[in-house]
């Protein structure tokens, strides 16, 4: 690969939102000069087939993390994913994993891989999740946290969900997300 491409680790948890991360990396491949990894959690490989991704993406899911390390010395995949992206883009980040990154637990592949980010880089999050829990208090108090810590929030939008409630809780649509991306990374 081109060592001037921009790196972006994508990043999909369990929100019914995670459907839409093939057509995410695709248009974040196809935006010019960028190369695309993703990680995944196990509730979010229920809501599409990895081989939907395009042929230049690699997956990695907890599986990945446990087959790449042996021994001492071996690589350690949360660790260097972190050391290869420019920047981290996790959408849909369902509440979850938002309440898990708050509070600094890390019990599997996207959450070790946040607990051991490169502050100094961008973390980008798209939440994505039921408007009840959205607007449930707690929520609030959690993206605060990471915003305090300088990731930056693409915030949810209202629109018919899939429960077919109606209200806030939708991932920004996919365009969208990938024109802030690049217009915050000035790509």
């Amino acid at each position: 690969m081109d060592n001037n491409r921009r790196k972006i680790l994508l990043v999909a948890t369990g929100s019914v939102a995670a459907l839409k991360i093939p057509l995410l990396a695709e248009k974040l491949v196809n935006s010019g000069n960028v190369e695309v990894k993703v990680i995944v959690t196990e509730k979010a490989k229920h809501f599409f087939d990895p081989k939907d991704l395009p042929t230049n993406v690699t997956m990695y899911d907890d599986t990945s993390e446990w087959d790449a390390w042996k021994n001492r010395g071996d690589p350690v995949l949360h660790i260097d994913l972190g050391k290869w992206a420019d920047v981290m883009l996790i959408a849909p980040l369902d509440a979850n994993t938002l309440a898990k990154m708050a509070q600094g637990i890390c019990d599997n592949l996207v959450t070790c891989t946040t607990r051991a980010w490169d502050m100094s880089k961008p973390l980008i999050f798209c939440p994505a999740m039921n408007t009840r829990m959205w607007q449930h208090p707690v929520t609030a108090q959690q993206v605060a946290v990471l915003k305090q810590w300088g990731h930056t929030e693409i915030p949810p939008i209202s629109k018919l969900l899939m429960c077919g409630d109606t209200g806030v809780g939708a991932m920004e649509e996919v365009d969208n997300i990938v024109n802030n991306v690049l217009m915050m990374m000035n790509w």
